[in-house]
Order: structure tokens, then sequence, then C-alpha cells
């Protein structure tokens, strides 16, 4: 199965847009796939993705950012690496 050779057990994911549609899928099927997932949005509300992502074994992050501004990238970077690894 194609799903045993994705295996992200012990990563970190960050998905930004993560609080709805695509983004939200993306950041479910990491988790599926071992990962544990940061999702990001302008508002932070997240709560629904953070609510899904509470059902499965890794562990979950929500922040908020709007990339319009790159210079929120590596202060969130560094906040998910001290939260997640």
């Amino acid at each position: 199965m194609i799903l045993d050779k994705f295996d992200l057990s012990g990563k970190v994911a960050l998905v930004t847009g993560g609080n709805r549609g695509l983004g939200q899928g993306i950041a479910l099927a990491l988790a599926e796939a071992g990962a544990d997932v940061a999702v990001t949005s302008r508002s932070g509300a997240a709560e629904e993705t953070l609510a899904a992502l509470a059902q499965t074994d890794v562990r979950s992050l929500a922040l908020a950012a709007d990339f319009a501004d790159p210079s929120v990238a590596p202060p969130l970077v560094d906040a998910v690496v001290e939260e997640l690894g």
C-alpha cells in the first residue's frame, strides 16, 4: 500500500491556511501519515481542524499568521519548533 511508504512519524509539518478547505485536508492527511501538525490562518481560528487533529495520535498547534507580510515566517517557524520540536 502506498501509505506504508509515506510514514511521517517523528516529523513536524506546518500547513498555511489550515483552517478549512484544501489546507485542512492536507493537515489531516499529514497527521494520518504520523506527522505532528501546526496549522496557520490569518485569524488563528482553526477550531474545526484542531478538533479533527485531536482525534489522531499526533500533537497539533494553531497559530495566527498573515503571510502577506513575509517577516512573519521566521518567528512563526521558531514558535512551531519550540512547541512541536
